[in-house]
């Protein structure tokens, strides 16, 4: 009976255990009529000790594996962090610099000698994307040109955009600019607001 239980825990320490039995100080066979009985239950009492501290073991490696997974991601979001904060005000400045760029505020008329482009309170400049909301045509303009005295709704609604047509009634004026659509015209000189001028239905159209 000591014999096969001997053999057991041989096999349940080769299989499972797997440990050097010099290494735990089994090497070494009891002597004396007990020794046997002894032996074996040292050997399981060592066994067994030895399996309680190995879950300790693996739980303080689990601990450390934990640890550096919650200390990675914090380090991370630090770091995202401060990236989406750069990108948030680099988007917001770019934003801006289009909301500027697109669209004349106020909208400007002028003549000749006022340069075209986006029309602000600081860069006083000729709309030069004007379109109509009556007749949803594109404002035309033609510097150091006035336009006839003569001219009607149904020249500008037969004639246009055909600058060759209306030529007919474009008369030079130097400093001068033109300005038509399918249903309105006016002739600038100066600087103009377009808010003063009720009856026109431009607006800007963007850039």
């Amino acid at each position: 009976m000591a014999k096969d239980l001997d053999e057991l825990l041989d096999e349940v320490e080769t299989k499972f255990c797997r440990l050097d039995p010099l290494r735990l100080g089994l090497g070494e066979q009891p002597t004396g009529g007990g020794g046997t009985h002894s032996g074996d239950r040292t050997r399981a009492r060592e066994e067994e000790n030895l399996r309680s501290t190995e879950p300790c073991k693996k739980e303080d490696d689990l601990d450390s594996l934990i640890n550096e997974i919650f200390e990675e991601p914090n380090f991370d979001n630090k770091s995202f962090q401060k990236l989406k904060s750069k990108s948030s005000s680099n988007t917001s400045v770019r934003a801006s610099i289009q909301g500027l760029s697109k669209s004349c505020s106020p909208v400007y008329l002028s003549g000749s000698t006022i340069p075209c482009g986006i029309g602000t309170n600081t860069s006083q400049r000729a709309c030069d994307r004007l379109r109509c909301v009556a007749c949803d045509f594109r404002i035309v303009s033609y510097n150091d040109y006035m336009w006839d005295k003569s001219c009607d709704y149904l020249f500008f609604r037969n004639n246009m955009p055909e600058l060759h047509k209306l030529k007919a009634k474009l008369i030079q004026k130097k400093g001068a600019r033109a300005y038509a659509c399918q249903c309105s015209w006016r002739t600038v000189e100066e600087l103009t607001d377009l808010q003063t001028d009720r009856q026109l239905r431009w607006v800007c159209g963007k850039h």
